[in-house]
C-alpha cells in the first residue's frame, strides 16, 4: 500500500516538473489588436514554433510578456507595408535564449520565407530585420520512429518509401518527389497550414481546435512538436526523387 502511494507520489512530481519544464520553454509576446487583426502573427509564430519546439503565447500589452511587438522599440523585425515593426525588450527579459532564438530566426532565410509568404493584406517584408547571431539551420529527430509516424498518418496518401509504394493516393506527391522541391523544409514543418491538412490536423500547442460542429470527415491526425520533427527528420533522409528535368510547381 505504501509503495502504492509513494509511486502516485513521485509520478505527480514528475508531472509537475515536465508541466515546469514546458512552461520555461515558452514565451510570451504582446502585440497590439491592430497587428493580431491582420492575421499575420497567426501565420508566423507557429512556424517558428513547429521548428523549434517553442510555444509562443500571445497576450495583450500591458500583461506579462518577455517582449512586445510594437511600432518602436529594441529590434526591428519586420516592415508591414511602408511601416517599421519592432520588438521592445521587457526587463524581465535578460538574456532569454528562447528569446533570442526566436530573433535569430526571424533574420534567418526561413524566417525571412515565413514573414513573406504570408498572403496579405497587408504585404510583409522583411527587409527591416536584423540578424542576431543566427545558426545554422539544424535537422535533428528520431528517424526511426519518424519512419513509423510517417506511415502511420502520412501513408494514407502519400508514398513516403518501399515500406507503400504501391498504397499512395496518386494526385498525391510522394516524399521524394516533395523532396525535390526547394522548399521542402518548410513543406514538412508547416504542412498543418497547406490545404488540405488544416481540415484534419491537429499539432499539440500550435493549431486551434476544430471549429465546434465541425469535426474532421477523415480520421484527424494528431501530432506533437517532437512527432512532427521526427517525421521531417525521416524526410531529410531520403533522396530526392530523379525527375529528369526541374519540377515545376506552384
Amino acid at each position: 500500500m505504501r509503495l502504492g502511494r509513494l509511486a502516485i507520489v513521485v509520478a505527480i512530481a514528475f508531472g509537475s516538473a515536465l508541466a515546469v519544464q514546458a512552461e520555461e520553454r515558452r514565451l510570451f509576446m504582446a502585440a497590439p489588436s491592430e497587428l493580431v487583426e491582420t492575421g499575420f502573427l497567426k501565420h508566423l509564430l507557429p512556424r517558428f514554433s513547429l521548428k523549434n519546439s517553442i510555444p509562443i503565447t500571445l497576450v495583450a500589452p500591458g500583461e506579462p510578456a518577455q517582449a512586445t511587438f510594437a511600432p518602436e522599440g529594441d529590434v526591428p523585425v519586420f516592415a508591414q507595408e511602408e511601416s517599421l515593426w519592432f520588438v521592445a525588450l521587457s526587463p524581465e527579459a535578460g538574456d532569454n535564449p528562447h528569446l533570442r532564438k526566436f530573433l535569430d530566426w526571424l533574420g534567418s532565410d526561413a524566417g525571412t520565407r515565413a514573414i513573406e509568404g504570408f498572403a496579405g493584406p497587408p504585404v510583409f517584408s522583411a527587409a527591416a530585420v536584423i540578424q542576431v547571431g543566427a545558426e545554422a539551420e539544424e535537422i535533428s529527430g528520431d528517424l526511426a520512429r519518424g519512419a513509423e509516424l510517417s506511415l502511420r498518418h502520412c501513408g494514407r496518401c502519400h508514398v513516403i518509401g518501399p515500406q507503400n509504394a504501391m498504397n499512395g493516393v496518386g494526385s498525391t506527391p510522394s516524399f521524394a518527389v516533395l523532396r525535390t522541391l526547394e522548399n521542402w523544409h518548410d513543406r514538412f514543418t508547416a504542412f498543418y497550414a497547406l490545404k488540405p491538412h488544416p481540415s484534419f490536423t491537429q499539432v499539440e500547442e500550435i493549431t486551434p481546435p476544430f471549429p465546434a460542429g465541425l469535426q474532421p470527415t477523415l480520421a484527424p491526425v494528431e501530432l506533437t512538436l517532437d512527432e512532427l520533427a521526427d517525421i521531417t527528420a525521416y524526410a531529410a533522409s531520403l533522396s530526392p526523387a530523379n525527375l529528369g528535368a526541374p519540377i515545376q510547381h506552384q
